[in-house]
């Protein structure tokens, strides 16, 4: 995009058929070729929506999962303390924080059937037959959940993560694939991360959770492209930091 809004401000001559503010809105980043919708647009929503998404499944589990929070505040208060707020700098300590994410995610992927790929020629998966040209969907949510690659599969076990920490999310190895994997995989991964990590880790530091009625939360899902809850997250934030960090 930044290339684009350069050779538009440039080259007058390189708009064809519209102002250089609709091509762009209307171009996408991933495929290359002008849509008809605005895609730009479309992309900022889908990435706003699963990372919501995704946190919002990181806090209903720790929640529910006292003892592994509290190994979250201690492992966070061990590099950024408490005379300070956590800084994104502190990611590449927070090795705990990542394996939360990293068994968040195939627990509950924010797009459990990932985006429809395109069979480029005949081939063979599984003994069926695909030709090419078919549209075909991926559930990872039934890959990442295979007892057969994934002990306790059912079991929100972050530490699974600090064993298995060559584990790739960027599509390298099949049996996780919460990004997707290949030329269509989400283009935003390495955003995603940064901002998931900085996020959780920021609530984290700065609160202890708990249920309004002291009972666990309900982990019901809702049914749609996304993998939303089926009601909304209500927990009550108590402040583990001094007072005058909250003002900045």
């Amino acid at each position: 995009m930044d290339l684009m809004l350069d050779v538009f401000d440039n080259d007058a001559e390189a708009v064809q058929g519209g102002d250089s503010d609709t091509i762009n809105k209307a171009t996408s980043p991933i495929m290359g070729y002008s849509l008809r919708y605005n895609n730009l647009t479309a992309l900022i929503m889908a990435a706003s929506d699963s990372t919501v998404v995704t946190l919002t499944w990181a806090l209903s589990l720790l929640v529910n999962n006292p003892n592994i929070l509290k190994k979250a505040h201690l492992a966070i208060d061990t590099y950024a303390g408490k005379e300070r707020q956590v800084e994104e700098s502190d990611g590449q300590n927070l090795v705990y924080l990542k394996a939360i994410l990293k068994e968040t995610l195939p627990l509950y992927p924010a797009a459990p059937l990932l985006i429809p790929h395109e069979a480029t020629e005949d081939c063979t998966i599984d003994g069926y037959d695909v030709q090419k040209g078919t549209r075909l969907l991926a559930n990872i949510w039934k890959i990442q959940y295979d007892p057969r690659v994934w002990p306790n599969p059912n079991e929100f076990e972050p530490q699974r993560f600090l064993t298995h920490k060559d584990v790739d999310v960027r599509g390298q190895n099949f049996e996780y694939l919460p990004f997707g994997s290949g030329r269509s995989m989400c283009p935003g991964v390495s955003f995603a991360l940064q901002v998931m990590e900085l996020t959780l880790a920021t609530l984290i530091h700065r609160f202890d959770f708990e249920t309004p009625t002291g009972e666990p939360i309900n982990m019901n899902e809702s049914i749609g492209l996304t993998h939303q809850r089926a009601t909304p997250l209500e927990v009550l934030l108590s402040l583990r930091l001094p007072s005058r960090l909250y003002g900045q």
